[in-house]
């Protein structure tokens, strides 16, 4: 027998009951989804860590992670879409930062539990 398989089939209607209660609507949970395939990406992944430094423009951010412009760019429209980044322009320089908090505590949670495992 496993330990990680109940051996009975017992329903516990009260906890469900409170599941049930403040789970997320469907489109709700396509959109958190959609964020986290967007995350699973280093290559993107890497562009937020660094925004969460840094305000930075598209040749920044192409020189630190070691990519063409247009690469970086094309990965910046896809994280703006979602609303992870957002930019502003400064005569002829457009930069990129985070959205808000929301996008910071994911990725440093993420990092902090990938550290956490190593350990």
């Amino acid at each position: 027998m496993s330990d990680e398989v109940c051996q009975c089939t017992v329903l516990h209607q009260d906890r469900l009951d409170r599941v049930q209660a403040v789970f997320p609507g469907l489109e709700d949970l396509l959109g958190a989804a959609e964020v986290f395939r967007l995350l699973g990406d280093p290559g993107r992944l890497r562009i937020i860590q660094a925004l969460a430094t840094e305000e930075l423009c598209v040749c920044d951010l192409a020189t630190f992670v070691g990519a063409s412009s247009s690469a970086v760019s094309h990965q910046l429209r896809l994280l703006k879409q979602a609303r992870l980044v957002r930019n502003r322009r400064e005569g002829k320089v457009v930069y990129y930062r985070l959205d808000d908090g929301h996008v910071t505590a994911m990725v440093v949670t993420a990092l902090d539990h990938a550290r956490e495992r190593k350990s």
